[in-house]
């Protein structure tokens, strides 16, 4: 018997572009209140977009303002620069 091949989900980083391994990535999330938040499980609720767990691509989103469109809503300056430090802090 065949052994089934597991398929691993895909998803594009919003900084580089590339397409990773869906683990890889670090999940950008809109609540179903309207706050955005970094999951760093993967499991919080709402609307998902994705980054590099590397703050440049976070950095290069934020300057082309990728992921205020695909969550669909305009993220404050204040909200990049906590998820920046909190990318930071994950990092060290």
């Amino acid at each position: 018997m065949e052994k089934k091949v597991r398929k691993i989900p895909m998803r594009q980083c919003m900084g580089c572009n590339e397409h990773k391994p869906k683990q890889e990535l670090l999940r950008v999330v809109r609540s179903p209140e309207g706050e955005i938040s970094l999951d760093f499980t993967g499991k919080k609720n709402g609307r998902g977009a994705y980054l590099c767990r590397d703050v440049k691509c976070l950095r290069r989103a934020r300057k082309s303002r990728r992921i205020d469109r695909v969550l669909e809503t305009e993220i404050p300056e204040e909200v990049y620069d906590r998820m920046e430090r909190e990318m930071e802090a994950y990092e060290s």
